[in-house]
C-alpha cells in the first residue's frame, strides 16, 4: 500500500504561484511513477504531470508545459508541483496519485487538494 497527502492549493490571482506538494509512504517508490491529474467541476479528470521516481524522467501535458515543473525528495518522500503563471482555467481540485512503472494503471490516490485561479 502506498498512503499519498496532498497539501498546498489554496486561493491565487491569476498570474500567481502556487506549489503542491504530496507526501508519499507505505512502500519504497523506487519502482513508481508518481503523478499529478486535476479535475474542474463538471469536467473529466486530466493527466497534468508525473515523474518517474528512480531516473526522475518528467512528462506534462501541453496545457501546463512551460508553466508547471514537477519535482521530487528522497529523502522527504514528497513530490511536488510547481506552479506560475497560474490562469483561471487551471481552477481545479489536484490530486497525487502513483503506479508502478510497469503498470499503466495508477492504484494509488491521495484526498486532493484544491486550486482556485481568480481572474
Amino acid at each position: 500500500q502506498v498512503q499519498l497527502v496532498e497539501s498546498g492549493g489554496g486561493l491565487v490571482q491569476a498570474g500567481g504561484s502556487l506549489r503542491l506538494s504530496c507526501a508519499a509512504s507505505g512502500r519504497t517508490l523506487s519502482s513508481y511513477v508518481m503523478g499529478w491529474f486535476r479535475q474542474a467541476p463538471g469536467k473529466e479528470r486530466e493527466f497534468v504531470a508525473a515523474i518517474s521516481w528512480s531516473g526522475g524522467s518528467t512528462y506534462y501535458a501541453d496545457s501546463v508545459k512551460g508553466r508547471f515543473t514537477v519535482s521530487r525528495d528522497y529523502a522527504k518522500s514528497t513530490v511536488y508541483l510547481q506552479m506560475i503563471n497560474l490562469k483561471p482555467e487551471d481552477t481545479a481540485v489536484y490530486y497525487c496519485a502513483a503506479r508502478r512503472t510497469s503498470l499503466n494503471k495508477y492504484d494509488y490516490w491521495g484526498q486532493g487538494t484544491q486550486v482556485t485561479v481568480s481572474s
